[in-house]
């Protein structure tokens, strides 16, 4: 495969790339509602020239080139965040704003910039007439904001994928993501007893209650233990409610909500465990989610090494390969169903989720570079092993 060509062939399509991601910017798609969006994926990859393009029972939609006995699956999810509070966007959110090569927008980074590299990715693909013994399916999935896994779990269970390895498309500044620390949302709530205000000695107040806990968790943050590679897990307390609460009257609840960072020696288990020895008799601990498995792919695989001769080919030097604090849906493919994958994707971690959602169209073009040339690469590697 010439370079040179396929350079020109992506410079080529720069323009219709910016105007895809552009167009999906614009449209709103919070988890749970990618309908819009999901059309307009669709249609792109029809103009693309995949060989077969469908949308699954859950809203996935997927595209289909080759049909040989690799299988790879390229995942980029179409739902977002919400954007908060308006006032702290410098760009419109939904206005896909493009200035001096960078977009601009909510999702424009995570992870609306990894659908259209990978989409592109597969019309370069298409337009080189690339080719070999693997078939590429790419995946643009639902619902990864809000239920961590749940679009790429159908896409594997319910449409039969079964892929030999995994590449997401997450913002990864370009570099190569070989796994990444877990994750559970947890919730402590404590129970008090109402009284006014005026007279807080007759009631028990739920905050007074939580707040050694809410303590003992800070301390437990600093003592937790490391485990290479991923290191030290972290816990934290994102956010304090007391459901129906007066501003004149004790409050008989209090509610903490919890996101605890794993490594790969910690387990639901003994995240449970931790929590239950810190509250004693008191309170009452839900698992908001599942639990996100932490996971870690050899540097020596066959993917690792794949995903770096690629990199090389086409950028002449060496990829940063690091792990991960984050989570993704490799916690499913890698960390629970035992898939080789990777991350690797346009767009800076740091913008993700951020009001000042940006992704530089310079990345957005060689990460559909990247993926189009992967594939015959990982087929090559594959062989040898």
């Amino acid at each position: 495969m010439e370079v040179k060509r396929l350079k020109q062939v992506a410079k080529d399509n720069q323009k219709s790339l910016v105007n895809f991601l552009r167009d999906i910017v614009r449209i709103p798609s919070l988890s749970g509602q990618e309908e819009k969006v999901a059309l307009r994926v669709k249609e792109e990859m029809e103009k693309a020239g995949f060989d077969e393009v469908f949308t699954d029972g859950i809203g996935n939609v997927i595209g289909r080139i080759g049909s040989g006995k690799v299988r790879i699956l390229y995942d980029a999810h179409m739902d977002t965040v919400d954007i908060g509070d308006r006032k702290n966007w410098k760009h419109d959110p939904f206005g896909a704003e493009y200035k001096s090569g960078t977009i601009y927008g909510r999702g424009a980074c995570d992870d609306k910039a990894g659908v259209a590299s990978a989409v592109y990715g597969g019309k370069l693909m298409a337009a080189l007439g690339l080719k070999g013994d693997y078939t590429l399916y790419v995946a643009c999935s639902v619902e990864e904001e809000s239920a961590g896994g749940k679009g790429i779990e159908y896409l594997i269970e319910e449409n039969r994928l079964k892929p030999h390895f995994v590449v997401l498309a997450e913002p990864s500044s370009l570099n190569i993501i070989r796994g990444h620390k877990g994750k559970v949302g947890l919730k402590i709530s404590m129970r008090g007893k109402s009284a006014h205000a005026g007279t807080p000695w007759r009631g028990i107040n739920a905050i007074y209650r939580m707040a050694p806990l809410i303590q003992k968790i800070e301390r437990l943050n600093n003592r937790l233990p490391s485990a290479p590679p991923l290191g030290k897990g972290t816990i934290t307390v994102t956010k304090i409610d007391c459901e129906k609460a007066s501003l004149n009257a004790i409050p008989d609840n209090c509610t903490i909500y919890l996101d605890r960072r794993t490594n790969t020696k910690e387990s639901e288990q003994s995240v449970k465990r931790e929590l239950r020895a810190l509250m004693g008799k008191g309170g009452k601990l839900e698992i908001l989610q599942k639990f996100f498995t932490a996971w870690e792919l050899p540097r020596e695989h066959p993917l690792v090494i794949s995903c770096v001769e690629t990199y090389k080919v086409l950028f002449k030097r060496n990829p940063k390969i690091f792990l991960w604090p984050f989570c993704s849906n490799g916690s499913y493919t890698m960390g629970e169903k035992g898939i080789p994958t990777i991350v690797f994707g346009p767009g800076e971690e740091r913008f993700a989720h951020s009001a000042d959602e940006q992704v530089k169209v310079e990345q957005l073009v060689q990460a559909a570079m990247f993926y189009a040339v992967l594939p015959g690469i990982i087929v090559k590697r594959y062989r040898k092993t």
